[in-house]
């Protein structure tokens, strides 16, 4: 999977989505410009020592990040979609576009793929949620969709035995 982030402007919210990304073995792709220096202590801190791990792309502007993916299935989340993100089939090799804080994905670049669009539902009255919320909640949709492909699916508790002595 890919997660594609038009535009990031707080480094904490990028810090977190790239640590979902590598909790769950996604791509992180960055389309300039940011609001932000990527060697942030913000972003680190947020992203914690998982940002090293991280398979993470930048592109001069999203002309460059088409150019580079050609025919690629981009989902693109936003506020402004008719389709709930539960209701399309999500597959591996897709990327799903997350827009600015501020504004979101520009709607030029939404008018050209509105039968890409989805939506997380929400209340009348918010404009949007956090964007590393966001991205998380259809990430984990499309996951699941594919069965969780490559990600391990069962923990287990470490049992200790306590002795009750009176």
């Amino acid at each position: 999977m890919h997660i594609v982030l038009h535009q990031p402007e707080i480094p904490q919210n990028t810090g977190n989505i790239g640590r979902t990304c590598v909790a769950t073995g996604t791509s992180l792709h960055l389309i300039e410009p940011l609001g932000f220096r990527l060697g942030e202590k913000d972003l680190k801190r947020a992203g914690m020592d998982y940002w090293q791990h991280l398979d993470v792309t930048r592109y001069v502007d999203y002309q460059d990040f088409l150019e580079k993916h050609p025919g690629a299935k981009i989902w693109m989340a936003t506020t402004k979609a008719k389709k709930c993100y539960t209701d399309v089939q999500f597959g591996m090799d897709d990327f799903i576009m997350f827009g600015k804080e501020s504004a979101g994905i520009p709607e030029e670049i939404l008018v050209d793929n509105e039968e890409n669009c989805i939506r997380i539902p929400m209340g009348s009255d918010i404009r949007s949620l956090n964007l590393s919320n966001s991205v998380a909640i259809v990430l984990y949709e499309a996951l699941r969709q594919n069965n969780f492909a490559g990600l391990e699916q069962q923990g287990e508790l470490h049992r200790l035995h306590w002795k009750n002595e009176e």
